[in-house]
């Protein structure tokens, strides 16, 4: 009896010992993916009236909790029974986040409406809401999008494995999207609140100390806004290199023809072309329609 429990802990104790290595790999092929998620995610999360910013990125939050939820058991599914369809909807993807990603460029050369900020043209709490709503909606769609592309990565990196092993690494791997990506999206949009603590602490310290203070805080406060307008740039291109990524890793004639490129440019210029294409196919549309 004695002998079975230790041998079950040992099962356990390696199974788990796995699961820390295998991660451990996981976290290292998904780190670029990571990083692109938390610019898109960043961008994505702006906009808010200052007051509103923190539920709007939980709400998000909440809504990233549920996308990996309806995400985890459907990629391990797919895995287990119909692999040859993951491709396709990573293209899929690959291509809303290509079209999102040059529609945004698009709009900065003809211009566009400015994005509504929550209490600027309203008092109306129900018309804040709505507004918030449409964002956040907008924002998990791009999130599900990138999760995606995550727990694939991952799922590939132990695809010859157990299934409690793929449950445990892949898992892990987007509990650490959701909640380092928006943890740190938090701390990115509250810099002005920090850079204001400091310089109030700053009016008790005395000498260099409350020099250093203040002048932290400031750097703090006027640097909030070029952060924002930096990762609206930053979380664009990172859409446009995650949707022209996908296009280039699971087609294996363009990822033969651009071997030896220079590192990101393939999955750029792919990205800028399907979202091009998928610009004018919109347009062509939107005039086709009055008519129809």
């Amino acid at each position: 009896m004695a002998s079975g429990i230790f041998a079950i802990l040992d099962d356990v104790v390696t199974l788990l010992d796995d699961a820390a290595s295998m991660s451990k790999i996981a976290a290292k092929k998904t780190a670029g993916l990571l990083g692109d998620d938390l610019a898109v995610n960043a961008e994505k999360a702006t906009g808010f009236h200052a007051s509103r910013e923190l539920p709007v990125i939980w709400a998000i939050t909440k809504g990233s909790v549920i996308n990996k939820l309806i995400i985890l058991p459907i990629a391990f599914l797919l895995s287990a029974f119909m692999p040859w369809l993951i491709v396709p909807i990573l293209l899929l993807g690959g291509a809303y986040l290509s079209y999102e990603g040059m529609e945004k460029i698009y709009e900065w050369f003809v211009g566009h409406e400015r994005e509504e900020i929550a209490a600027e043209q309203t008092d109306d709490p129900q018309e804040i809401l709505r507004k918030e709503k449409k964002k956040v909606k907008a924002a998990i769609r791009t999130d599900f999008i990138l999760s995606i592309e995550i727990v694939v990565v991952s799922l590939g990196t132990v695809i010859e494995h157990s299934l409690m092993l793929q449950i445990m690494v892949v898992s892990f791997i987007a509990l650490l999207a959701t909640a380092g990506v928006y943890g740190l999206v938090a701390l990115l949009v509250r810099m002005d609140d920090m850079g204001f603590y400091l310089i109030d602490r700053a009016r008790f310290a005395n000498g260099t100390y409350a020099a250093l203070l203040h002048k932290s805080g400031t750097l703090l406060v006027v640097s909030l806004p070029r952060v924002i307008q930096l990762l609206s740039v930053v979380g664009t291109l990172a859409m446009l290199l995650v949707g022209g990524g996908m296009y280039i890793h699971n087609i294996g004639v363009l990822h033969e023809w651009v071997h030896g490129w220079p590192m990101m440019l393939p999955e750029l210029l792919a990205g800028s072309v399907v979202g091009v294409m998928l610009l004018l196919v919109m347009a062509l549309l939107k005039k086709l329609a009055p008519a129809t």
